[in-house]
């Protein structure tokens, strides 16, 4: 399972990082039992695969909302590359303080990530957005009737752009999936590394970052 998580100026660094380190954990090989981590067992299912922080452009780094400095590990490739990711996921960052020059918000205006989205959601690459990069989602159109979810502040101008918001933590639209506040992040990575590797290893996960799941998650069907 191959994933990348698009990243932007001004993007909230819990929404990456946070699902960065479950993925990463759930990924890893019975060598980081020895240093902290899940370890692995016969009886999983095949774990390999990557975990990226990538942004449209090729650079170096970018900086978070909150300040910090996060190095990039390159730029996403087109969706029908061989190197195109199972799993696309985006931050969000600044909506509703409106910031025009680095934030989901800006990245909304200028239209880049939202068109990304749009092409990956197209070669039926699937989609998970955390906090507010449910409405880059919703700017690129791919919530229009779709059940989802976004950040309290958000919920109404979610709502207004045509989806169909549900009271969950975490919902599961198929192709699209979508989390509210910001540790809600946590929540989605735990459920999609269960859905994928089965109940053990996110329980193993969430014991390792010592994070207590929280169940409100609304499911397709």
């Amino acid at each position: 399972m191959n994933i990348d998580i698009l990243l932007y100026e001004g993007f909230d660094e819990l929404d990456a990082i946070g699902p960065y380190e479950v993925f990463d954990y759930a990924l890893s090989d019975a060598e980081t039992a020895g240093n902290g981590g899940p370890g692995d067992d016969t009886e999983s299912p095949d774990r390999s695969g990557r975990v990226r922080y990538v942004t449209l452009d090729e650079r170096e780094s970018l900086t978070a909302s909150h300040g910090t400095r996060v190095g990039v590990d390159g730029a996403l490739p087109d969706p029908d590359a061989d190197e195109a990711p199972d799993l696309l996921v985006v931050p969000g960052g600044g909506w509703t303080a409106r910031d025009g020059d680095a934030s989901a918000w800006a990245e909304a205006k200028t239209g880049d990530v939202p068109r990304a989205l749009s092409e990956y959601h197209a070669a039926g690459v699937r989609i998970a957005a955390v906090c507010t990069g449910a409405m880059l989602l919703a700017e690129a159109g791919l919530t229009d009737g779709r059940r989802a979810v976004t950040h309290a502040s958000a919920i109404a101008e979610l709502r207004g752009s045509g989806a169909t918001v549900v009271d969950a933590r975490v919902v599961d639209d198929g192709d699209i999936l979508t989390a509210g506040g910001v540790t809600s992040g946590l929540d989605l990575a735990l459920y999609l590394v269960e859905r994928e590797f089965g109940e053990a290893v996110a329980d193993r996960v969430a014991t390792v970052i010592e994070y207590e799941r929280r169940c409100e998650i609304a499911r397709n069907g």
